[in-house]
């Protein structure tokens, strides 16, 4: 790594203080659980393993030192499968975070949609007005794929599928959707971060450097002069 890329000090040290942070929260959570399976647990969980990585990988970028700690995948941080043998219904729940970093190009596109359906070019004056009407109009999928043209830029996602004997009455959990997730339950989950995502880059990365290597040209024939 270049110097010009290295971590400064006071980004080490920041990080530091994230983690510091991040365990308050963790213990905090803890202590105040509600039972064993308490979600509020798990995601301070999460956001500590993060901050210990993001530490861990200033820290030796900046000084070539590690730390003691091993930071586990998500699906390690779920406990044991204890829902249905053979279940009977699912749930996929779904959470992809954005941020509005071009809130013009929001709302001309929000006034497009009120425009395209005759509506008085209210709702489209705010943003949190445009944002109701972006995912009334669009699929929750074609934002995703369609973001940056919104102006939004994308965060952390994860999709969870869980597992219950019987599907829900209807209207049963909407006052309240994402309250009751039973981590047991969880089948299976996916994440999306770049937290996780940055060792891939760096394999990327080092790829790339190895075919454009001087050492890579040394079976290339030279090109004839007449060409």
């Amino acid at each position: 790594m270049s110097d010009a890329a290295q971590p400064t000090a006071a980004e080490v040290r920041a990080a530091a203080e994230a983690v510091k942070t991040a365990l308050d929260r963790h213990l905090a959570a803890v202590e105040s659980r509600s039972g064993d399976d308490d979600p509020a647990v798990y995601e301070a969980f999460n956001q500590l393993a993060a901050a210990a990585e993001t530490y861990d990988e200033l820290l030796y970028d900046r000084y070539d030192e590690v730390t003691p700690f091993e930071i586990p995948g998500a699906e390690e941080a779920l406990p044991p499968y204890g829902g249905p043998e053979e279940p009977n219904a699912l749930s996929v729940l779904i959470r992809r975070d954005y941020a509005v970093v071009e809130p013009q190009r929001l709302l001309a596109h929000a006034q497009r949609i009120e425009e395209a359906d005759d509506e008085s070019p209210e709702a489209s004056t705010t943003v949190h007005g445009a944002l109701g009407l972006l995912f009334g109009e669009y699929e929750p999928d074609e934002i995703a794929s369609r973001h940056k043209e919104f102006g939004l830029e994308e965060g952390d996602s994860t999709l969870w599928v869980t597992a219950s004997d019987e599907i829900p009455d209807p209207g049963e959990w909407l006052e309240a959707p994402f309250e009751q997730v039973d981590p047991e339950a969880v089948v299976c989950r996916f994440d999306v971060s770049a937290v996780f995502d940055d060792d891939a880059d760096d394999e990327e990365d080092d790829d790339l450097e190895s075919a454009l290597s001087p050492d890579a040209d040394e079976d290339l024939e030279p090109l004839d002069a007449d060409r």
